[in-house]
């Protein structure tokens, strides 16, 4: 009888164990690094040819190995930092399970460089599975490993791949994380011979963070130290006005390990979520120091979660740390400070200029614009509206217009409208979002953008891995309308901007762009598209809800809307207007 269960060749297993610990050329470049880590490195180079695809390197200072230990680590299963089951319990090592050299080099080409001791290195070249000794080269104590044709001989994986910027970002959001969980360590990272990342090594926590963020930023952040329950928490949190839109910066490490639970979700979101803006994420660095046997590190193929013993003392740990740190410095106000602030701001507020919601002309603004030119009959603010289209020809929102008699603004979010058909309620940010994405992508034709110049060039300052995205991405950038160019190191000067933004920080508006394109490629994973680039644009520019609206105003957005080509939804699916017809109305009382 045929036996059909058989063993798999090594080859095969370690290119299926290749399957979940190599995704794409970031998962290389964090296992190279994790190594390097743990052999003690205190510099660690990168250097990185087309995202990753071409040539991963990464070169260490650390211990080195000998040549029987290199011929061992490229076996799977083979590790040094384990030695039974019962070591799982108490991991302090980033790596332990010995599969990631075997698992990259059989889904590439290989090359291991190794020595305990500055002189002659152990060379080891790796083609599939065949393991050869190359020449050996002197060099100094350490490890360097060459990843070169990644996926070469698995093509249908390497088609999976995104965007160079998209595989790009990924690397820069791995060594980010680990050069600021490690400061003592100097990172340098290079793209196609460009640097995209370097840190100083100095071992301050708060200098890695500036060298990975930005001086900006880290200069902003208040000290989390506490201990509770045998947990000690550390690093740095931002103020309440100083957020995110996403949470590409909330970088959260236990033992040294950057890591992601809900069970720490939840912790930060209920710590702040009475002092932040709704929708809107605080920057953290916070370390997690606990006794390896509390945690379960063994929980996912990528050793990105981990479970806790127990999870409701780690949760109190978190949200407290986070609470003692922001009053601590001051940054947590009482109910009477926040019901005054409330009223300065809505005192204020500039109130939304009244004319055309299209992009026919700029406004001034509290931000450095110039005012287009008036004469001297010209009031400085037309707030008549223009005429109306007739509810003729291809408008699909015709019968919008017909008897159309703007009655209000409810809970400055809806504008309330009647018209021969009915009672209308319109969300004004979807309508606008609406109306701005038509006109970005050209819906009725392609037109230049309309732009604003700034009396005074204003300066960008982003983190590296901003910085590196919006370089491959800044056509499409300037396409919305932000007349921007590299400023040198991470800066950007900004000389025009949009002028459908009006009265809007045109900075502020600007970096929360970057900071979704960043969640785009680096979070969800997905190559930001031009479409999507028009989409977070219209979203950023359109009036918000709680903006105060005119008549004029009100009356114009919608003729506006009437004018678009899909004015049920926005761009990203939600409903513009819900209608109430004459005949539903009276039947809800009872009149028919």
């Amino acid at each position: 009888m045929i036996q059909r269960v058989l063993l798999l060749d090594t080859h095969t297993v370690n290119q299926i164990a290749a399957g979940e610990v190599v995704e794409r050329p970031a998962s290389v470049v964090k296992e190279l690094v994790e190594n390097a880590i743990d052999a003690q490195a205190t510099r660690v180079e990168i250097e990185l040819e087309d995202s990753g695809r071409s040539l991963i390197r990464v070169s260490d200072d650390g211990i080195g190995m000998s040549e029987a230990d290199a011929r061992a680590a490229l076996q799977r299963h083979a590790t040094s930092k384990i030695r039974a089951a019962e070591d799982l319990q108490a991991v302090r090592t980033l790596g332990f399970r010995g599969e990631a050299l075997p698992s990259i080099a059989s889904v590439s080409r290989l090359t291991l460089a190794t020595a305990t001791e500055d002189g002659l290195r152990t060379c080891l070249c790796v083609d599939g599975s065949v393991i050869d000794t190359g020449p050996g080269t002197a060099g100094p104590k350490g490890t360097e490993i060459r990843v070169e044709d990644l996926f070469h001989n698995t093509p249908a994986r390497l088609k999976f791949l995104k965007s160079d910027t998209t595989e790009l970002g990924q690397a820069m959001e791995h060594v980010s994380k680990y050069a600021i969980a490690y400061p003592h360590v100097a990172f340098s990272m290079l793209h196609n011979g460009q640097a995209a990342l370097r840190t100083s090594g100095s071992g301050d926590l708060l200098n890695a963070i500036s060298d990975v963020w930005g001086r900006d930023l880290a200069r902003s952040l208040a000290r989390v130290n506490m201990e509770l329950g045998g947990i000690r928490l550390s690093g740095y949190v931002s103020p309440p006005h100083i957020t995110k839109p996403t949470r590409a910066y909330q970088f959260v490490y236990v033992n040294g390990r950057p890591v992601r639970t809900r069970t720490l979700t939840a912790a930060l979101d209920q710590a702040f979520r009475d002092i932040t803006p709704e929708k809107r994420f605080p920057l953290l660095a916070l370390m997690i120091e606990i006794d390896p046997s509390r945690v379960d590190v063994n929980v996912s193929p990528t050793k990105s979660e981990v479970k806790f013993q127990q999870e409701g003392q780690a949760f109190d740990a978190i949200r407290l740390a986070m609470k003692s740190a922001l009053m601590e410095h001051g940054m947590i106000p009482s109910a009477a400070a926040i019901a005054t602030a409330n009223e300065a701001l809505a005192a204020a507020r500039p109130t939304v200029p009244q004319g055309s919601f299209g992009l026919e002309g700029a406004r001034p603004s509290s931000y450095g614009w110039t005012a287009p030119a008036m004469t001297e009959d010209q009031p400085p603010w037309d707030p008549t509206p223009t005429e109306l289209p007739s509810a003729t020809g291809n408008l699909p929102f015709a019968a919008l217009l017909d008897d159309l008699r703007i009655i209000g603004q409810a809970m400055e979010t809806f504008i309330v409208a009647e018209t021969g058909h009915g009672l209308v309620l319109i969300d004004q940010h979807v309508a606008h979002e609406r109306i701005l994405y038509e006109y970005l992508c050209g819906v009725k034709g392609k037109v230049a953008i309309e732009t604003q110049p700034l009396l005074v060039p204003q300066t960008l300052h982003l983190d590296r891995r901003s910085a590196v995205l919006v370089r491959e991405r800044i056509d499409e950038v300037r396409e919305v309308g932000f007349d921007l160019e590299p400023f040198g190191g991470e800066s950007y000067v900004v000389r025009a901007v949009p002028a459908a933004i009006r009265g809007k920080d045109p900075l502020k508006l600007l970096r929360d762009l970057v900071d979704e394109l960043v969640e785009s490629s680096v979070v969800r994973k997905l190559a930001p598209t031009r479409e999507q680039i028009w989409i977070m644009s219209s979203c950023k520019m359109a009036v918000k809800a709680g903006d105060r609206l005119s008549m004029a105003e009100m009356e114009r957005l919608v003729s506006d809307l009437a004018l678009t080509e899909n004015p049920y939804l926005c761009p990203h699916g939600r409903p513009i207007t819900v209608t109430l017809s004459r005949e539903g109305l009276l039947r809800l009382f009872k009149r028919t």
